[in-house]
């Protein structure tokens, strides 16, 4: 197959992707102002809750079954490969760079968390879907696609909210306790004229009178009282202790963020492709409850070009953004447009050399392709809710999915060149 069919099969998706971005960038523009920023809280929440949940659920219901998801299992660990590289080459540039401690989440994150859910819905279907796709029929690839997208959205979000959160809490509490010591430090502080007068006013003051010594008795022995009913307790039972754990563990890796709604979609859309029992009542044509399926497959439709005119809107915060250290946004496009892609080839290529990998070419190609996929969306909101690093995270957004659109096309053309 030639060089420019596969780079036409390459570049069509990703010309659509830029054409939605740039639609959700109009929209919001303040002259225009569809989607401001109340309008895209409203939208990230139906997305959340409702579309992306429907699209991975049903993906997943409809084309996994019991014999095929057995050799899908290399999927998650390629996943958490991305994941640790990642971060592990981002504290090299964070190091090198010398970056602000407060960006340290940030950058690390958006080195190690890609866009695994959304550019692979879109870029999959849309190559399975033109004339020089190298993966033979196009309704063929277009469910095993589907499925393939769905378990990386799965993943990707189980690992974003218990790996990358975690990182981005961590660095964020380290210098928000540390601004709020320096703030209790300098409101403590009191001049010296005051320090004197309370000083000389206490010289003034009359002594305590000597019936004050029987309340101080009286205080002793209600403490005394007080140290021997706790002393009679009785020890915390083993139960309590358990969910005091629980609720600990919990609370430091946030378990409602971790299941997610997507990730509960998508264990019931296991249960529901691989129990027979469950696959005869939701799938297929003769199914007495196919239309709950039907319902979820039409709800997840709108998931993908919703999100992506938000990805748009998000992008004009980032032309309003505040400055950002230019080795760090340099520091990350590298990272996540060179070196990922290069290791991932030698990393995927090794796995089907020992026969970790099936041999797929399709789902060879969506393995080296998580490799090369700009930073997760998700990295915004984890900023957003710990207030660390808002507008830097959108000065990066911005420089990514600009440069996306020629290292995409570049690197899925490489990618079907490599495995066709």
């Amino acid at each position: 197959m030639k060089i420019l069919d596969l780079f036409i099969a390459a570049f069509i998706p990703v010309l659509k992707v830029l054409l939605l971005t740039a639609l959700g960038l109009f929209l919001a523009l303040d002259r225009i102002d569809i989607l401001g920023d109340l309008a895209r809280q409203h939208l990230n929440k139906v997305v959340f809750f409702v579309f992306n949940p429907a699209l991975v659920g049903s993906s997943l219901a409809d084309h996994i079954t019991a014999e095929g998801i057995g050799m899908l299992w290399f999927m998650p660990l390629n996943i958490l490969i991305t994941y640790i590289v990642g971060s592990s080459l981002g504290w090299i540039v964070l190091k090198t760079t010398k970056a602000p401690y407060d960006l340290w989440g940030l950058v690390l994150g958006c080195c190690a968390a890609g866009n695994l859910g959304n550019m692979l819905f879109i870029i999959i279907p849309a190559i399975c879907k033109e004339r020089g796709s190298p993966f033979g029929d196009a309704d063929a690839c277009y469910r095993q696609g589907m499925v393939y997208s769905a378990l990386s959205m799965a993943i990707g979000a189980i690992y974003m909210w218990s790996y990358v959160y975690n990182i981005v809490r961590i660095y964020s509490s380290c210098t928000n306790s540390e601004g709020e010591k320096l703030d209790n430090s300098t409101e403590n502080i009191t001049p010296m004229e005051e320090t004197t007068e309370k000083l000389s006013n206490s010289r003034m003051r009359p002594l305590l009178p000597l019936n004050g010594c029987s309340a101080v008795k009286d205080h002793l022995n209600h403490f005394e009282l007080d140290c021997s009913i706790t002393a009679r307790k009785p020890q915390v039972q083993l139960l309590e202790k358990i969910k005091q754990c629980f609720q600990t563990f919990a609370t430091k890796f946030n378990l409602r963020k971790l299941f997610a709604p997507s990730t509960i979609a998508a264990i019931v859309g296991f249960m529901v492709g691989i129990i027979p029992e469950f696959r005869k009542l939701l799938i297929g044509e003769h199914a007495p409850l196919r239309v709950v399926e039907g319902s979820a497959s039409l709800l997840g439709e709108a998931s993908i070009p919703t999100v992506t005119l938000i990805v748009g809107a998000n992008l004009l915060r980032g032309l309003k953004g505040t400055r950002i250290q230019l080795s760090l946004i340099i520091g990350v496009i590298v990272i996540r447009y060179i070196a990922l892609p290069l290791l991932g080839v030698g990393i995927v290529k090794g796995a089907i050399h020992f026969g970790f990998v099936k041999s797929d070419p399709l789902y060879q190609f969506v393995l080296l392709l998580q490799f090369a996929l700009p930073p997760a969306v998700n990295i915004g909101t984890m900023t957003q809710l710990f207030r660390a690093g808002e507008s830097e995270y959108s000065v990066i957004m911005l420089w990514t999915y600009a440069l996306a659109s020629f290292s995409l096309t570049f690197w899925t053309t490489f990618f079907m060149w490599l495995v066709k």
